[in-house]
């Protein structure tokens, strides 16, 4: 028997899987593992989620497969999924082992708001699981009391107010933990800095003629596919450490190699560009030019003249 995959379109159906009450609010709601009763088991199910997600987990005897990889959720561990992710159940769920809580809210309750415009801006929304966020004790206590100041808003009766202020208590949450992965970059820059090298080696080997002509140009997402992260990740984990996301160290890497091309060849452009994976000369050309400030043929003739 397959996989039964199941949409989880709403807050009232996410209740409703978990055996909880109904939701206080429909487009948001904060779930404590205690409150928790499944009447089903799910280990022969998966679920696409289509709203927000922050959950702190502890001592849970139900591993998820989340990304592309089982997930532990260890004590401490903040995880972030977006609208779309897909959580795989493995095992069977044990209430009295279960601790912690998840904070799950629509896309509709930020529809129109400036966060909803910020969103992008929370990279950690599409990172794996792999990648939490693992909080010191007193970040864990400023995280739970902003969840608590957002439980106790929409728990109420509901005014004009009452929406944004549970929108403002939900960027703060955010920008908090924005802050904490950047402390928790800082703190493992050991692992940081062998993350940096290693992609950079591996970016040299894909960025090669030979490399190029059998694979296609570097991807972002290959490369870190290659290294075992997810694409945001990575991307972060170098802009903190370097000032340089992977999406820039590939533009630089390439045009280093078309440089070289140009200097040491006589090759027409058109062929450089097929080498360099581009589709058509014109893009070759454009990307060249945006880099440089100047096209292939200015740079050739400046140089080799």
């Amino acid at each position: 028997m397959g996989i039964i995959m199941i949409n989880v379109d709403s807050i009232s159906i996410l209740h409703e899987l978990l055996g909880c009450e109904k939701p206080k609010h429909p487009l948001i709601s904060l779930i404590g593992a205690d409150n928790v009763k499944p009447d089903i088991e799910y280990s022969n199910m998966s679920f696409m989620l289509n709203y927000y997600m922050i959950s702190l987990k502890n001592d849970f005897d139900c591993d998820l497969m989340y990304g592309r990889k089982y997930f532990d959720f260890h004590e401490g561990s903040l995880i972030f999924t977006a609208p779309g992710q897909v959580l795989v159940p493995s095992g069977t769920y044990d209430k009295g082992k279960a601790s912690g809580w998840m904070l799950c809210f629509h896309p509709d309750l930020i529809r129109g708001t400036s966060l909803w415009n910020k969103m992008s801006e929370y990279s950690f929304f599409e990172y794996d699981a792999i990648e939490a966020l693992h909080l010191s004790d007193t970040e864990k206590e400023i995280v739970e009391q902003i969840v608590a100041n957002i439980q106790a808003e929409y728990s109420q009766n509901l005014d004009v107010y009452s929406n944004d202020l549970i929108v403002s208590n939900l960027e703060v949450l955010l920008n908090y933990s924005r802050r904490f992965y950047g402390r928790q970059f800082i703190t493992r820059n050991v692992v940081c800095k062998e993350t940096v090298s290693k992609f950079e080696m591996l970016l040299k080997e894909q960025c090669t003629e030979e490399a190029i002509e059998h694979l296609g140009m570097p991807s972002v997402k290959g490369l870190a596919g290659a290294m075992g992260y997810s694409p945001n990740y990575l991307s972060d984990l170098l802009k903190k450490e370097t000032g340089k996301t992977a999406q820039e160290y590939i533009k630089l890497q390439v045009l280093e190699l078309a440089r070289k091309l140009l200097l040491t060849t006589k090759e027409p452009i058109y062929c450089i560009a097929d080498k360099l994976g581009f589709e058509q000369p014109s893009s070759f050309t454009k990307f060249f030019k945006v880099q440089t400030g100047v096209s292939p043929v200015d740079f050739r003739n400046r140089h080799i003249g």
